[in-house]
């Protein structure tokens, strides 16, 4: 790197502070905070060069642009264009340019500096003087530690932004509850509390990095979910019994849906008007939605299949079976007797056969038999070792004792309020 002389970190240090913040109707959050401490060079130019005294021009890579293209638009040769990429090639694949990232030059007389944002996190600052040369910026990512608490009203998205938590979350929560809670099916009055942490970014959410701890409560009934790493095993999130979170099925094939049709042995066709059986479940989502397999399996058929259109069929094992209608296509290079893998995309949705609109008519079989796929029940896989029992325990004790806390700050503020 060429600016290694122009700024330097000269000291860090990890500053905690707790937070706790109402959120909404339902919701709350606690914070802890990691901050770098930079020196005051790295303050006044955290690009590297000082850009008090150079005009700025902003704008965003264009449909059809080049890196070079670029460069001579903003009053640069073609040959100095050629040696700065030539000259940057190990820090930026002038390639992964890509449409729509922001940038910002500074000029002096001339060119001075291109800083190309590579996302929301991190940039590359281009010295576009002799000598060539570039380097990465990254702004400072702080890593929250929070606690959300949302009951549904309207759906998990409406209530989880009324309640001032990311959505983001929602594909962390429907990746660890898949082989227990039927997202589709969420009902009024379900409630989530989370334990989870953020990469936070210039205010932004950058990801839900890590969910510790999580209860959904369902008709009377919690069930709660532990963080617990034992190394020697690739599950990491158990239930309160030591149960692995993961089982031998997904709960549906798809995400971002809803139930248009259920199983039923005497539901009338909305084609032909007649009342015959439909044993499967049907879930309408736009045309070209991905459809994964729930479970390791092998596929026996791959075809169309009259009125259930494009069609595939997977065996599981000797016990269950499952099949995928009405498919718009398939997953490239897909075949029967091709061995496929849990959550793995077999094809998209359709509205190929017999169909009023998109939709995925999803089925499975156990023993020969069709079973309503929502109320089909699933083994968990390999549990806790005792070993790491007490160590489990303990986690989970310190998760509840943290919620706990939590509210009663909350209580405590509530009441502080109406005095």
């Amino acid at each position: 790197m060429t600016v290694s002389n122009k700024w330097l970190i000269a000291a860090s240090a990890a500053v905690f502070a707790i937070i706790s913040v109402s959120c909404g109707n339902a919701g709350n959050s606690e914070k802890v905070l990691d901050v770098e401490v930079a020196s005051e060079d790295s303050v006044c130019c955290p690009l590297g060069f000082c850009t008090d005294s150079l005009e700025v021009r902003e704008g965003k890579v264009r449909k059809g642009q080049f890196f070079s293209t670029l460069l001579g638009e903003l009053g640069m040769s073609q040959k100095e264009a050629y040696d700065l990429t030539v000259a940057c090639d190990s820090v930026f694949d002038v390639r992964t340019l890509r449409v729509g990232n922001a940038y910002k030059a500074y000029y002096s007389s001339e060119l001075e500096y291109l800083v190309y944002e590579r996302d929301r996190a991190s940039s590359v600052v281009f010295s576009c003087r002799l000598p060539y040369g570039a380097w990465e910026y990254r702004k400072p990512v702080t890593v929250e530690s929070r606690y959300a608490d949302v009951t549904i009203n309207t759906s998990l998205w409406n209530d989880m932004l009324a309640a001032d938590v990311s959505p983001l979350l929602i594909l962390s929560l429907s990746d660890i509850y898949a082989w227990t809670i039927d997202f589709f099916g969420l009902q009024k009055g379900d409630r989530f509390r989370v334990l989870y942490d953020e990469k936070m970014c210039d205010g932004e959410v950058l990801a839900v990095d890590t969910v510790r701890y999580a209860v959904f409560s369902h008709d009377g009934e919690d069930l709660p979910m532990i963080m617990f790493n034992q190394r020697d095993s690739g599950n990491i999130w158990w239930n309160e019994k030591g149960e692995s979170m993961r089982k031998a099925f997904l709960k549906a094939p798809l995400q971002y849906s809803r139930i248009s049709s259920g199983f039923s042995y005497a539901r009338r066709h909305p084609v032909t008007r007649k009342v015959q059986p439909h044993t499967g479940v049907d879930y309408a989502a736009p045309k070209g939605t991905p459809v994964m397999t729930i479970g390791d399996g092998v596929v026996t058929s791959v075809k169309y299949e009259g009125a259930g259109g494009n069609t595939v069929r997977i065996r599981h094992n000797s016990v269950y079976s499952t099949a995928y209608l009405h498919l718009s296509k398939y997953a490239k290079g897909l075949k029967a007797g091709q061995r496929v893998r849990q959550g793995e995309v077999i094809g998209y949705v359709g509205s190929t056969g017999r169909s009023t609109g998109p939709h995925l008519d999803f089925r499975v079989w156990k023993n020969g038999t069709p079973i309503n796929p929502l109320k089909m029940d699933s083994p968990p896989a390999e549990p806790l070792k005792e070993e790491h029992r007490a160590a489990f325990e303990a986690t989970a004790e310190k998760c509840r004792a943290r919620i706990d806390t939590i509210r009663a700050r909350q209580v405590m503020r509530e009441l502080l309020e109406k005095l």
